[in-house]
């Protein structure tokens, strides 16, 4: 266990942003199980936007990196015919 102060508001912080990352990261799980459950083609090709951006946001707080993001967009955009 730390010594210092310092080192036990480190852990709660740590702690506090692992449910947050944890949360997101089944939050953009959960849209990608959802859009791939789409089975209307129109339905689809509006709901890509969103993901796209959900994304996006992953990996902007730093839940994905960027080419895990890209990846899944070019292959869910390549489905999407």
């Amino acid at each position: 266990m730390p010594e210092h102060k310092s080192c036990y508001k480190r852990m709660r912080q740590n702690e506090y942003r692992r449910k947050l990352n944890k949360s997101y990261r089944s939050y953009v799980s959960r849209t990608l199980k959802d859009f791939r459950a789409l089975e209307d083609p129109s339905e689809r090709k509006e709901r890509l936007s969103h993901l796209f951006s959900v994304l996006d946001k992953a990996v902007r707080k730093g839940i994905f990196h960027s080419r895990k993001s890209a990846r899944l967009k070019s292959r869910l955009s390549r489905n999407l015919d």
